[in-house]
């Protein structure tokens, strides 16, 4: 299974059978709202805190591609999910809810395919029937814990990014019928030495472009192996440098569609993000709600899904540390069959 230095190459795919996508308001009215399974009118979700919605949003979109599956809550064997708050607090507090076997990861925004990936291998070598990938992410509660609270009404400069308010989930398993997972590359740490929590498309610009690299080396393909290369959430910023970086390679990204789920996800002329969208829901919603739809559709027969997190802490950004990023490929195939309407 393993392909070259850090990719998996799984020679029985496993399957997505069922996925789910579920945003914020503000998130609904981007240009892939029609593409998601629930969108809230309120971003408090009816609870009484920031957290608490957070949380909601996570058990909405696994409790929906758990039934979307077919399956029980008991019929899944593990649940590997992640989130942005300290010790993955809305992770954890939906696993609860779920009761089902959990394993928490934490990749900051690279967690949605950090987790796929994770599930993927789980089912491939027989570790699980069912696996569950999940993320999630709240604009309110990563400006309360990262930067300020959105009481406070501080400015941001152009490079800043606005962290989605959404979540998505996946179900995994080696049988069924639903776009397949090919392959993954796991990323290494990066760290070109930014320290500017308002910049973190130039932080995670490395990362992404590293983990490309070596998944088209491991695998010894190019970009024109697939109808699509989208990255996370480096924004309309750290997209410019990443496209800059892969050209320095010499990596012929002309060749493919090369895009960003944090410029996917809103609408620069009507909404107000800076460089775009960011946070753990970003390319899980994105990827978990459109593309999937596409795949499905038959309009992308190839994807690979490249998300990036960014590793910080406000206890390392406070003691002048500077910011280690990492990126997750995933490689996602239109299953061999036709797929029946749901």
């Amino acid at each position: 299974m393993l392909k070259g230095y850090q990719s998996w190459v799984f020679r029985e795919k496993p399957v997505i059978v069922s996925t789910a996508a579920v945003v914020g308001p503000f998130e609904g009215r981007g240009p892939l709202g029609n593409d998601f399974d629930i969108v809230h009118g309120d971003s408090r979700i009816g609870q009484d805190s920031w957290e608490k919605a957070e949380r909601t949003l996570l058990e909405e979109a696994a409790s929906i591609a758990i039934e979307r599956a077919g399956l029980t809550q008991e019929q899944v064997q593990f649940y590997i999910g992640g989130d942005l708050m300290n010790q993955i607090t809305s992770s954890s507090y939906a696993a609860r809810t779920l009761t089902i076997p959990y394993l928490g990861v934490f990749g900051a925004c690279s967690t949605s395919m950090e987790s796929l990936a994770l599930a993927s291998y789980l089912v491939s070598t027989g570790g699980a029937k069912f696996a569950l990938a999940g993320t999630c992410s709240h604009n309110s509660t990563a400006e309360r814990q990262f930067r300020y609270p959105t009481e406070y009404g501080s400015q941001k400069p152009p490079t800043a990014q606005y962290t989605v308010t959404g979540a998505g989930a996946a179900v995994v398993s080696l049988s069924g019928s639903g776009p397949r997972v090919a392959a993954a590359t796991i990323g290494r740490v990066v760290d070109m030495g930014i320290k500017d929590p308002f910049n973190m498309g130039a932080a995670m610009a490395p990362a992404a472009v590293d983990t490309i690299t070596a998944h088209f080396r491991d695998l010894q393909v190019g970009p024109d192996h697939y109808d699509l290369i989208v990255t996370g959430d480096l924004a309309k910023v750290g997209h410019a440098i990443a496209s800059d970086l892969l050209d320095k390679h010499n990596i012929p990204m002309h060749k493919t569609r090369f895009k960003d789920c944090g410029m996917m996800i809103y609408d620069y002329e009507n909404q107000m993000v800076q460089a775009g969208g960011s946070g753990c829901g970003c390319s899980a919603a994105v990827t978990y709600g459109h593309l999937i739809r596409k795949v499905r559709s038959g309009e992308l027969r190839r994807v690979l899904v490249v998300a990036t997190g960014s590793l910080h802490s406000p206890v390392s950004l406070q003691q002048s540390e500077s910011i280690p990023c990492i990126a997750h490929a995933v490689a996602i195939e239109a299953s061999p069959e036709p797929e029946k309407e749901d």
